[in-house]
Formats: C-alpha cells, sequence, structure tokens
C-alpha cells in the first residue's frame, strides 16, 4: 500500500506501470479525482487544497489497509495533490490491485469515499464573486450543477468541513 501526498502533478498511468509487478493481479482499477470549473452554480477559477502534513500520509495509509482487509485487494496506490490548482488538473488517483475485478471496483469506491469524508483535507474554492471553503454535501457529491444550496455558503476557516 503506497501513499504519496505531493504538490506535483501526476500521471496516472505512469503512477500505475511503477507497480507493474503486482504478483497475481487479475485486475486494476483506478479513480482519478480533477478540480471542476464549477461548484454550486458559480464558476470555479481555481482552487486550493490544504492539509495536515504527517496526520493525513496516516490516514490515507489507514484506510488503505483497512480496504485491504475488508476487500482481499492486493496493493493499492493513493496519491493526492495540495496546493493551487486550475480546473482540470488532477487532485486525487486511487489505484486498487486485486485477484479479481469486483473486490478491485468495490475496494476503489471505498477508498475515495473514505476519503471524501474522512481524510484531512481542506479545499477553498476561488471564484469570481470571491473565494469559499468547500463543505461535504449531496448535491456536491452528485456533481450537480444546479438545484442545491449550501446551508453554510463560505464556513469559517476553523469551522471548515472536508471535502475532496
Amino acid at each position: 500500500m503506497i501513499v504519496k501526498v505531493q504538490k506535483e502533478d501526476f500521471d496516472a498511468s505512469a503512477a500505475c506501470a511503477e507497480m507493474a509487478t503486482v504478483s497475481g493481479a487479475g485486475a486494476l482499477v483506478t479513480f482519478v479525482g480533477t478540480v471542476r470549473d464549477y461548484s454550486d452554480a458559480s464558476d470555479i477559477l481555481s482552487m486550493e487544497i490544504e492539509h495536515y502534513p504527517g496526520m493525513t500520509e496516516k490516514e490515507l495509509e489507514r484506510v488503505s489497509m483497512q480496504a485491504a482487509k475488508a476487500y482481499d485487494i492486493i496493493d493499492s496506490l493513493i496519491i493526492h495533490r495540495y496546493g493551487l490548482l486550475q480546473p482540470q488538473d488532477n487532485i486525487v488517483l486511487v489505484a486498487v490491485w486485486s485477484r479479481h475485478r469486483a473486490a478491485a471496483f468495490d475496494a476503489c469506491r471505498f477508498l475515495i469515499d473514505v476519503l471524501k469524508s474522512s481524510a484531512p483535507f481542506w479545499k477553498k474554492e476561488i471564484t469570481p464573486q470571491g473565494s469559499r471553503w468547500v463543505t461535504d454535501c449531496p448535491g456536491c457529491r452528485a456533481g450537480s450543477r444546479e438545484g442545491h444550496r449550501h446551508s453554510v455558503p463560505s464556513a469559517h476557516p476553523d469551522q471548515r468541513l472536508h471535502s475532496s
């Protein structure tokens, strides 16, 4: 299980190819998350991602081990970026190797869902109207461009909620 938290961009294919010698794997499932160009019915000019160094890596390692036990996977790779990102920039890569595809799909979904809810990352969206801390809400998770509003449009940094 490999975890990387970095400022630099990544190439998902190259990152997975570096681990091509995963013995016994019959399936590889990947998820790449990118910066959207909209959120909460507003254009996104850029996004700033912060994290808690040390704690972030430990949490990602913990969930990787949890996935390995729960889904009988062989290996996993998580790369998550921080810093100032532009629309369409890569944010996160989750890759899972297993003997069979069902376990790989299930574990990949589990990992990205847990990352969105428990990893210590914070996102600030920069829009034409200003900046706001991102909160995790059902509308955001559904990727809805219209039809939902945040109950707290901009959380104070001490009260910001996680979302990835």
